[in-house]
């Protein structure tokens, strides 16, 4: 019967769990420190070693290499073996290839390696600096895994690899990620540690400038490469290269010549044709590949008067043709993973090739030894030949000659000074003789008579010299560490100057005044941006929208179907950040360039391209543009409004760093949905208006800020089952008691504008005599220009057309949570109000219909009326047509007014 032991399953899944780990980190995944490489290269490379496949011989088909690898060392799929091999052999993958590949190897476009029957490689030169002495005793060797051939547990490396040709490689629950490094500049940091051991990572660095990818480009700044030297961790930016042609009809052409390292050729051109059919930039008329085997040539093909620059800068900025490289200098450091900063890595490499030499001399030393034992023997038997030969002669056999020869005492007086330095312990006995050895009798037995010559008596003397002088030096270097770190240094030097190439890729130091904001180099410019009801969105000028009289006929302002209307519009600046507020309480942030620019008569792009909503029935409740100085808006904060009357308050601050993928922005009740969002100070009034003419004007402050997005909100009006709510705006909070008040508005509506015009000019001639002209009991001068100050306008819109001014001083406070006051006389001729808005005499409004026309005219041809009025005829109205949006044009520049948005 079969025996079972119990164990509990967490200690056996963690168990488990931790063999796996370490067998994919130790075997796998993670570079060894020393040679750089993981084992299925340490195979490759040690397998094409052992079978010959030299740089100084043929090539040899890679599935025969591939088939000796998965054979003798490594009993993994093919396909895995093929393609280690096939990087390794790839210029623009390695910054000096160890694989000589003949054959389609891929490319940078990202094409596949031709299959391995096809392809031919053997091993780079600079490879056999990998392996040199591994047969001499200086690296440990293992059983493979059927026991049947020994392999290298590590190559003995003479450059550092692992910096030279960088690594990367994800195990579990770490990576890797080792840029590659110029070989010169790696060789003198070694020297220079070699120089001296207490160097600092100060040094270090600097014979170090940065990576030097094989793709070459361009690092932004040093302070990341610095940081991730230090720390064995960093981000730094790669760019590629460009240089700017101009043909003979001065046209110009950008011609990128260099890539980002790991960046598909390919996939760039595709990127940038997306970007052109997406108008993100527009000013690219062709794009070419005119890559062959001398370099990269992408050609851009710019349309006239079109700034080069700015299309460098969206390039870097839409594309990896700018692209980050997160460094991770995380390798195997006596089998166990640990990042390191530059300098460690440098010291261990050091220390780990001062131990090779050590035990390749070793090695040396105790080859040249034996060798020098056998040929002591030879020249003690070539010194004493006749004695030798009668020995042999009167032997009966070969057996009886070796013992005889054993037993025998040589004189040895003329070579004794050579036997003391050659033999490790003096077998010398009795002043001037010798006894030979084993060894030595067979070797004398085996000898030939021509050796017995004087000319091959003299290569005898002079191979024992050499081999007294080899012994020295051994012996030297065994005994002086200050010998050995020479060595070290000429190998290091040896290998620089064979094999150092110049620096591929360059470093822009001040990376402030060379990375150009992409920002700074597009125009800003109002534009309005409008989103229909079925989501569609872009961008126009301003300007494009010319002025009509009160009363004209608007013209079409997008070409949409007969399902769908545009219902959102916005006034802003190009650079400010648009937020998108959704029914569902969400928001989403993006700048506003970064939306297609269009003409009135095109719809646009579908937001559904540019915003991936949460959910199927979530869609945009309003939108707002911040201005993209955050310190501006520290005083602000934002005021939500639902369908259900409800009410809450946050800092601003809370959403300037909203992402496209969006973030939770009030908490919503089942049912309930998001309706506007305006911006206030902390003395504001919100003003709320309903869809029946119902509107209710309270403080700010009785909407605590909340310090978290999620909260849910608090009542700000009651409504009736009939109505809804339509807007909400802001007005400042000056307060005046009821008489005072109405004394102002007692006084003519002209006399009242033009004292508030006089205040806006600073033009206290006109102003002091209209202040001593007015005469109402229960004011004074004063208070009446207090009250003229702090007076505004709020507009409100019918959707049949008809609006009206009434002062904000026809509304008075009351406290959040009420029905509200009567603000305008609902009838056929108005229809349902649309919006009840802060506004001035002096501002442009743009009027939206269901039919898509934009009507752009001027306020200060619309009557102020009292709050119970229905208004006056803004434009024309077409039958089955109204009002669904509505946005303010500031009279001043648009950059630093606040806008308005339904």
């Amino acid at each position: 019967m079969t025996n079972f032991i119990k164990v509990r399953i967490d200690n056996e899944i963690q168990r488990s769990y931790l063999d796996y780990a370490m067998s994919v980190i130790v075997s796998r995944a993670i570079p060894d420190l020393r040679d750089g490489l993981k084992p299925v290269h340490r195979r490759i490379l040690y397998a094409m070693y052992e079978s010959g496949y030299w740089a100084n011989k043929p090539y040899k088909k890679s599935a025969r290499i591939v088939g000796d690898v998965i054979g003798k060392y490594h009993p993994h799929g093919d396909t895995a073996v093929y393609d280690a091999l096939v990087r390794m052999a790839q210029e623009f993958s390695l910054r000096i290839p160890l694989i000589d590949g003949q054959g389609n190897f891929g490319s940078i476009d990202g094409d596949p390696a031709a299959a391995m029957r096809y392809t031919e490689a053997k091993l780079s030169k600079i490879s056999h600096f990998l392996l040199e002495d591994i047969d001499k005793n200086t690296v440990e060797f293992q059983n493979n895994y059927d026991d049947s051939e020994r392999e290298p547990k590590i190559l003995p490396s003479v450059f550092p690899n692992l910096l030279v040709n960088g690594s990367g490689g994800i195990a579990v629950g770490m990576a890797t990620n080792i840029p590659p490094h110029n070989l010169g500049e790696v060789i003198d940091a070694c020297c220079a540690y070699i120089k001296n051991n207490n160097i600092t990572i100060d040094e270090i660095i600097s014979y170090i400038q940065g990576p030097d990818f094989p793709t070459a480009g361009t690092i932004i700044g040093t302070a990341a490469i610095d940081s991730a030297y230090r720390t064995g961790k960093g981000i730094i930016t790669i760019r590629g290269k460009h240089n700017i042609e101009q043909d003979s009809d001065g046209k110009e052409s950008v011609i990128l010549t260099e890539l980002p390292y790991g960046v598909n050729k390919s996939k760039l051109i595709d990127r940038i044709l997306e970007l052109i059919k997406e108008k993100k930039i527009v000013s690219i008329s062709e794009i070419r590949d005119e890559s062959n085997k001398e370099g990269i040539r992408i050609v851009i093909n710019l349309k006239r008067n079109n700034p080069t620059q700015l299309l460098i800068n969206q390039i870097c900025s839409y594309t990896n043709f700018q692209t980050s490289f997160g460094i991770i200098l995380l390798a195997l450091k006596d089998s166990i993973p640990k990042v390191m900063n530059l300098g460690e890595i440098i010291r261990s490499f050091v220390d780990f090739r001062e131990e090779i030499v050590t035990k390749r001399t070793i090695f040396l030393l105790n080859k040249a030894r034996e060798r020098a034992h056998i040929l002591l023997g030879i020249r003690i038997a070539i010194g004493h030949i006749d004695k030798v030969i009668e020995i042999i002669k009167s032997s009966a056999s070969s057996a009886e000659a070796q013992e005889n020869l054993l037993k025998e005492k040589w004189h040895c007086e003329e070579i004794i000074e050579i036997i003391q330095i050659i033999e490790q312990e003096t077998p010398i006995q009795d002043g001037n003789f010798i006894f030979l050895t084993s060894a030595q009798t067979k070797a004398i037995l085996d000898i030939k008579l021509q050796r017995l010559t004087l000319l091959e008596k003299g290569k005898l003397e002079k191979d024992i010299s050499e081999l007294k002088k080899n012994i020295l030096r051994y012996l030297e270097i065994l005994s002086s560490r200050e010998v050995l770190l020479s060595i070290l240094e000429s190998e290091f030097v040896a290998i620089k100057e064979k094999f150092n190439t110049p620096r591929a890729t360059t470093i822009e130091h001040n990376s402030s005044d060379l990375q150009q904001n992409l920002e700074d180099m597009i125009k800003q410019e109002d534009v309005v941006v409008t989103l229909s009801h079925n989501g569609y969105i872009k961008r126009v000028a301003l300007d494009t929208y010319k002025a009509q009289t009160r009363g004209g006929k608007g013209r079409i302002g997008s070409t949409m179907q007969e399902s769908d209307i545009i219902n959102k519009v916005l006034v802003c600046n190009s650079h400010d950040k648009l937020l998108f507020f959704t029914n569902l309480g969400k928001i989403y942030g993006m700048k506003i360039y970064k939306i297609p620019d269009s003409t009135p008569s095109n719809k646009g792009k579908h937001i559904a391209n540019m915003i991936q909503f949460s959910h199927e029935n979530e869609k945009i409740a309003t939108i707002m543009s911040l201005h993209r100085n955050v310190d501006s808006l520290k005083h602000l904060s934002l005021v939500f409004l639902t369908s259900n009357g409800q009410a809450k308050r946050n800092s601003i601050l809370d959403f300037v760093n909203i992402p496209l993928i969006g973030k939770i922005a009030i908490g919503l009740e089942e049912n309930e949905e998001l309706v506007d969002v305006k911006t206030a100070l902390e003395k504001s009034h919100v003003i709320i208006s309903t869809r029946l003419g119902k509107i209710i004007r309270f403080q700010v402050q009785d909407l605590r800020v909340f310090k978290s997005r999620k909260t849910f909100g608090i009542k700000a009006i009651r409504l009736t089952k009939e109505d809804k709510v339509v807007s909400l705006d802001i007005i400042n909070g000056f307060e005046v008691d009821f008489d005072l008040k109405s004394a102002y508005l007692s006084i003519s509506l002209e006399n009242r504008l033009k004292i508030i015009d006089a205040i806006k000019k600073g033009d206290p001639n006109t102003l002091n005599p209209l202040l001593k002209n007015v005469k109402v009991d229960g004011i004074n001068q004063e208070q009446i220009l207090e009250l003229a100050q702090n007076e505004e306008f709020i507009l409100t819109i019918g959707e049949r057309g008809l609006g009206k001014f009434t002062s904000s001083y026809a509304y008075r406070k009351i406290k959040r949570g009420g029905t509200g006051v009567n603000n305008m006389n609902i009838n056929k001729k108005t229809g349902k109000v649309v919006a009840a808005l802060k506004a001035s005499l002096k501002d442009d409004l743009i009027i939206i219909t269901n039919q898509g026309k934009i009507i752009r005219c001027k306020l200060n041809q619309v009557r102020i009326s009292s709050r119970n009025s229905s208004g006056v005829k803004l434009f024309t109205i077409e039958t089955n047509n109204y009002i669904v949006s509505l946005s303010l044009v500031a009279e001043e520049e648009l950059v630093e007014e606040e806008r308005t948005i339904i």
